[in-house]
């Protein structure tokens, strides 16, 4: 999902609490690992990868200029022999200490997909050590019981998880800009943002 389609997709949660919810989950990610600058690690369940999530956050750190987005994605199933960005396994989490961050995505109700013993560990672990854990989709229960800060997206909400995935990570790289006017129109607004689209990359990118 592009920028434009994300601006259109906030039109039309205009007036719900998903817009709210989602800015105050990204400004506790933003928050977190701007002021601790430890780093970001992100992690999925055993069935479920958040590898999309990932691939936006990098996207997102290059274009806002905060590198701290960029997070290392932790693997239940990672291998020596993969490329060095998807080879980060679950021992990773056993070295989290304070001023880190760690991300814990997951499904809900899906068989399977939810968070297993050993994560849930892991998780309690790393928080013990001091870093930072935030929990996205699921509900209530251990994990989220365990984070400093969740956004529980239920099974039947009238977002899926991916969709709230989409919207985390754009307000996440937003800088701050000046409240728009109320009047605006919808085509001022996707125009705007057209030209910040067509602007060069950051250096390097």
């Amino acid at each position: 999902m592009d920028a434009v389609r994300v601006a259109l997709l906030r039109e039309v949660l205009a007036g719900t609490e998903w817009l709210g919810a989602t800015r105050r989950f990204a400004g506790a990610l933003r928050g977190s690992v701007v002021s601790h600058g430890g780093g970001l690690l992100l992690v999925g369940t055993p069935e479920y990868e958040p590898w999309h999530l990932a691939a936006h956050l990098v996207d997102e750190a290059a274009w806002s200029g905060t590198p701290e987005l960029a997070p290392t994605l932790v693997r239940h199933g990672a291998r020596a022999s993969d490329p060095a960005h998807l080879s980060v396994g679950l021992g990773r989490l056993a070295a989290a200490r304070r001023g880190e961050t760690l991300l814990v995505v997951s499904p809900s109700g899906v068989p399977g997909e939810a968070p297993d013993v050993p994560l849930l560990e892991r998780v309690h672990d790393a928080r013990r050590a001091g870093a930072t854990v935030l929990a996205l989709g699921g509900g209530e229960g251990e994990l989220e019981s365990m984070a400093h800060e969740s956004l529980a997206v239920p099974d039947g909400s009238e977002l899926d998880l991916d969709t709230v995935q989409h919207l985390v990570s754009a307000a996440a790289g937003e800088n701050s800009l000046p409240a728009p006017r109320v009047h605006r129109r919808l085509r001022d607004r996707l125009s705007r943002l057209a030209d910040q689209l067509t602007a060069p990359p950051p250096s390097g990118w």
